[in-house]
């Protein structure tokens, strides 16, 4: 990967909002947010979006919900009664991910708080049951942070269709770049001293398994990799294996 200007340690979060393993990885991306030397990028790849949009059903539940309890008995992270009991029986209800990534680069471009938002996004779904594919859920998240609502309205409507869309593009182009299988994947890049061209950035997929239920332990290996990658650059280390993206996640549709 070749690139201009970028800092020495990026982490790379590919996701999607309605992505159940995200939300699952949510405390990781809090964590490396206060990692000294960690720059996150952040993703949004469409897993629902445009003919893989989907409605609720019985068989939507059925399929979702035993993911949703090894989450939480994997991380700790909450599910509330009103998406078990209320979102996920409320049959019809659109899941989207096209109008609530558009929020998220709303969020960004009005504040710099797309992550912020996007932790919004997840409680409001997963804990408070409520439809974040409805514009006027995302308008009220969006004061919920904070955000001058006219501001975040007129870049929700202008960053909707056509850039929202050149976002997922490129989004998807990063998971393969990355050799990811589907959401989340994480990826770090980083500059190597052996790149075959000057200015080649190495990008390597991290396997979140081992870390899953573990946000302190996460934040000190990103530590550690902060440390080996700045060895590295200056030619008297390696960095630590990071193996391929191995813990289930949301695959996109038509793979495993």
């Amino acid at each position: 990967m070749t690139t201009t200007a970028q800092p020495p340690f990026v982490l790379h979060y590919i996701f999607d909002p309605l992505c159940g393993w995200c939300y699952a990885a949510a405390p990781l991306v809090k964590a490396a947010r206060s990692v000294p030397g960690v720059t996150l990028q952040w993703h949004g790849g469409g897993m629902l979006t445009g003919a893989h949009t989907r409605t609720i059903t019985a068989d939507w539940r059925g399929h979702v919900m035993p993911h949703d309890q090894r989450i939480a008995e994997m991380t700790g992270q909450p599910f509330g009664t009103a998406y078990f009991d209320g979102l996920l029986n409320d049959l019809g209800a659109v899941l989207d991910s096209e109008p609530p990534t558009t929020a998220l680069l709303a969020a960004e471009e009005v504040s710099g708080r797309g992550l912020d938002m996007l932790a919004r996004q997840q409680q409001a779904h997963y804990v408070e049951g409520r439809r974040i594919s409805d514009p006027a859920v995302l308008q009220e998240l969006a004061r919920d942070l904070g955000l001058d609502g006219q501001a975040f309205a007129q870049a929700f409507q202008r960053l909707s269709g056509a850039a929202t869309q050149a976002h997922i593009t490129q989004a998807r182009e990063w998971l393969e770049l990355a050799q990811g299988q589907g959401f989340p994947t994480f990826a770090l890049e980083f500059d190597h001293p052996e790149a075959e061209q000057p200015g080649q950035r190495a990008v390597q997929r991290i396997d979140i398994g081992p870390w899953l239920g573990d946000a302190d332990g996460w934040a000190v290996q990103l530590g550690e990799w902060v440390e080996q990658v700045s060895a590295l650059q200056g030619g008297s280390a390696a960095p630590a294996d990071a193996p391929g993206c191995d813990a289930d996640g949301c695959a996109l549709p038509g793979q495993g």
